[in-house]
């Protein structure tokens, strides 16, 4: 068996032991029902990639209607989605993987289309720059934000009810809870906007909640983490620091962070100057407190021991997974040579991408999945955003 230190097992502060450091990255797949329940091609796309990961985090879930981001998303809104919730847990654990879900409310990234006729909310009425033309989303009112507060915390009662070992929620990718973070998406003048510390006021609500609801309903080793996307690149908007801020403020509150970048050698998208990889610079600050999960990139076992070098505790691996659904059994048995880098619409069968997926991949990420045999090698994305990100930004 090879000797790579992201094969070793992984324990949480609070107990909980992943078999090894590779996680499964959160990827959107198109593929749920209208109505947001689960799909059999769904639990076919997961059931190829359950079995070499430590930990396994699903495609998000909106936690409410209003909180839909798109069509073909998988939905914890409601206890009707409890059936298809339980199968896709039990789904990723049969081989040993830890199930996290991972929710979310998309604000101001949604459209009135999706949400059949509503009007997107966010923090303020301001629209988003990227991707260009989307519509100016309406100001939640205040019982409104305690409903979205409470809403993140029933899907988290779901996710424990549905067998699930943990939730994440995603505060990147420009999505609610970094809208109200934001000083771009957020320009309330009551007390959930202001300075930095008052737009930290509403991520630090959804966190408390959803801990007070594990503490209600789960046993202590149900694990909470938090998805974060390091900068901004509109003026104004959340820079490094900013980020790295509220890493430090909720690294006690939480059992992980994640990171979200096209690439784990990411530096600054607003200082040119700064080489310093952005893995670096929230290892150093969180390092030894909180399990730190790096992302972007990661195509060879070679990729991610240089990831766990640079600061990272887990490696979360995307694209790679997609391509390669047996990425880990391949590297534990040093068969580097037939692991897949690039990506066929002749395997898209064995690889059990849906049909909608398949679509989605190539109109949407065409660019970065080095598809054959006409498509490019993906960019390299340490210096500039990946689309899946929500922004655009180039050095």
């Amino acid at each position: 068996m090879a000797n790579y230190q992201f094969l070793a097992p992984f324990q949480f502060n609070n107990g909980v032991t992943l078999k090894n450091k590779v996680v499964m990255a959160p990827m959107t797949t198109m593929s749920s029902f209208y109505n947001g329940k689960i799909t059999q091609d769904e639990l076919h796309y997961f059931a190829a990639r359950a079995g070499g990961p430590g930990m396994v985090i699903t495609s998000v879930a909106n936690v409410s209607d209003n909180g839909k981001g798109f069509e073909g998303e998988l939905s914890a809104a409601s206890d009707d989605m409890l059936p298809g919730l339980r199968q896709l847990a039990a789904t990723i654990k049969k081989d040993g993987a830890k199930a996290i879900l991972q929710i979310f409310n998309a604000g101001r990234k949604s459209t009135s289309q999706v949400l059949r006729g509503e009007t997107p909310v966010s923090a303020s009425a301001i629209a988003a720059e990227f991707p260009p033309g989307l519509e100016t989303p309406r100001a939640l009112e205040q019982e409104e934000i305690d409903q979205v507060i409470a809403d993140f915390g029933t899907a988290t009662r779901r996710a424990i009810q549905a067998g699930f070992d943990g939730v994440e929620l995603h505060g990147a990718n420009t999505y609610l809870l970094q809208q109200f973070y934001s000083p771009h998406s957020n320009q309330r003048t009551d007390k959930w906007g202001g300075d930095l510390e008052k737009r930290m006021r509403f991520p630090l609500a959804v966190i408390k909640e959803v801990t007070e609801t594990i503490e209600k309903y789960a046993t202590d080793s149900f694990l909470l983490g938090y998805r974060i996307s390091p900068e901004e690149v509109e003026t104004p908007g959340i820079r490094l620091e900013d980020t790295l801020y509220l890493a430090e403020k909720i690294k006690s509150q939480v059992d992980y962070i994640h990171l979200s970048m096209g690439s784990y050698k990411r530096t600054s998208l607003n200082d040119a100057s700064d080489k310093t990889p952005i893995l670096e610079k929230f290892a150093k600050r969180i390092a030894n407190e909180v399990p730190l999960i790096g992302i972007g990139s990661v195509e060879l076992p070679a990729d991610a021991e240089e990831m766990l070098d640079s600061g990272a505790d887990l490696v979360a691996i995307g694209r790679e997974l997609l391509r390669e659904p047996q990425w880990v059994q391949k590297a534990k048995i040093g068969d580097e040579a037939s692991i897949r880098t690039t990506m066929s619409l002749a395997d898209m069968e064995e690889l059990s991408i849906s049909g909608a997926m398949q679509t989605y991949l190539q109109e949407s990420f065409g660019s970065v999945m080095n598809f054959t045999p006409n498509g490019k090698k993906a960019e390299d994305y340490q210096s500039q955003a990946a689309p899946m990100e929500g922004f655009e930004k180039k050095l």
